[in-house]
């Protein structure tokens, strides 16, 4: 507690050596490395799991594994609450339907309406003219 100055009115103290009178940082203590055992049995799960996915994806191209059988994919619906579907249903409806909306324009429409939208606006909107004529 000797390092710090609670009274008011002192000067601030900057963080550097004691010889320039600041304040001195704490090194960060070090984590201990895990053992090579514990890493050794990582590395064995990782290659067990590797090996059941592949043979999953093997079971799978080949048709033989059941449908009821199966683990569910994370992007399937079994996986989904029914708000998430319906959610996702109403977000692939408005697509479809602005998709569509769009693909009825031509670009000449959209050129008119866009003319017609600029023609609405106010004279506060008009470009200035800058310079002489």
């Amino acid at each position: 507690m000797a390092d710090y100055d609670f009274r008011p009115g002192g000067s601030l103290k900057f963080k550097g050596g004691v010889a320039e009178g600041g304040i001195v940082k704490k090194k960060k203590k070090s984590k201990p490395k895990p053992n090579s055992q514990s890493d050794s049995a990582k590395d064995r799960e990782r290659e067990r799991v590797k090996e059941l996915l592949f043979k999953e994806e093997v079971e799978l191209a080949s048709g033989s594994a059941s449908g009821s059988n199966s683990p569910a994919l994370p992007g399937s619906d079994d996986r989904k609450t029914d708000a998430e579907r319906r959610f996702e249903e109403a977000q692939r409806r408005r697509l479809e339907k602005k998709v569509a909306q769009l693909a009825r324009k031509t670009h000449k429409d959209r050129v008119n309406e866009l003319n017609a939208k600029l023609e609405s606006l106010s004279e506060h909107h008009d470009i200035p003219k800058v310079g002489p004529g």
